[in-house]
């Protein structure tokens, strides 16, 4: 998948160099900030049956980002581009911080990870607006419509019944959380949330909770003085510029390989490459180490159905977690 708009598929070798198109989306999708354009792709969990998937990616005329669904055409290896249906479309303010991850999570309900609109500080305070979409982790119901939403709303989302909310709100209180990934083993929620110019946080999510921002930035109070911190939920590790200026969130290990890994987080950082994992046992971290400085601009992880962990660089190869020898 690359931001202009393409997902591309490959044979499951280590030496093949053919790629074929399974979606090419560059006619709609819209990409004037360096931030914007073809941001996540997700199955449905029962894919094999119903042949859905579901993208999200930046357009204009207005700037939103839109959630839509597609199906695989008569070629399982390829997804037809007419067969779009819209889920949900969030206006943007501003050409950056538009979030962009998508993941169904264990309990089939789909994830969006929602940026606060841009600009610097949080001009609007969307994040801390239970009125609007914007810095939120959403969640939502793709299989049953309701009030004329190409959506349900699940009935156990915390602020449906709240005056003045967006029931589709999971959390609230992020910035720019481009990337989230749930713990296979336990369904814990992790997500790595960008900062402003001091502290990169890494987020366990859950249900309701407030993380903070544009009051808070990581740990810190953002305006560098004091604030209020009643109600908000700290990040569980933190990093500052010395390390890095863009935190990209990875996966829980839960692979057969590198047994003396599993159960720790890897998370990396856009701009220094440096791949670190933390540890968490329910209350506090018990370990934290940096794994590797790759010196390339880690923009994405993935992982197999192993549970092998892959790491996505804007170099355009795909490198698999390993024990240095």
């Amino acid at each position: 998948m690359d931001q202009n708009g393409r997902i591309v598929i490959f044979p499951n070798d280590t030496n093949a160099a053919a790629v074929s198109a399974f979606l090419d989306l560059t006619g709609r999708v819209g990409r004037e900030g360096n931030e914007e354009g073809l941001l996540g792709l997700t199955f449905h969990p029962r894919y094999a049956e119903n042949g859905f998937a579901y993208v999200y990616y930046t357009a204009y005329n207005p700037r939103r980002s839109v959630i839509s669904r597609f199906k695989v055409s008569g070629d399982a290896n390829r997804l037809d581009p007419a067969s779009e249906t819209v889920i949900l479309e969030v206006a943007q303010p501003f050409a950056n911080h538009n979030g962009g991850m998508i993941a169904f999570g264990p309990d089939g309900y789909l994830y969006i990870g929602s940026g606060d609109g841009g600009s610097a500080n949080d001009p609007q305070r969307n994040g801390q607006n239970l009125g609007v979409l914007l810095g939120k982790l959403l969640r939502i119901d793709v299989d049953r419509q309701e009030a004329g939403r190409a959506y349900a709303i699940p009935a156990d989302n915390p602020f449906v019944n709240q005056a003045g909310a967006r029931g589709e709100i999971w959390a609230y209180g992020l910035r720019n959380p481009w990337r989230f990934s749930f713990d296979r083993a336990t369904g814990a929620l992790w997500a790595g949330d960008v900062g402003q110019n001091r502290l990169e946080e890494i987020d366990i999510i859950k249900r309701g909770l407030n993380y903070g921002w544009n009051i808070m930035e990581g740990s810190s109070c953002l305006s560098g003085t004091t604030c209020n911190r009643a109600g908000l939920e700290p990040p569980i590790a933190e990093y500052g510029r010395d390390k890095g200026c863009s935190v990209t969130g990875g996966y829980v290990y839960r692979g057969p390989s590198l047994t003396w890994l599993r159960g720790a987080y890897l998370y990396a950082d856009f701009c220094s490459g440096r791949i670190w994992a933390v540890r968490h046992d329910g209350s506090k971290v018990t370990e934290e180490r940096e794994m590797a400085n790759t010196g390339r601009s880690v923009s994405s992880f993935g992982e197999d159905a192993a549970g092998e962990v892959y790491v996505l660089a804007f170099d355009g190869v795909v490198y698999r977690m390993r024990a240095a020898s």
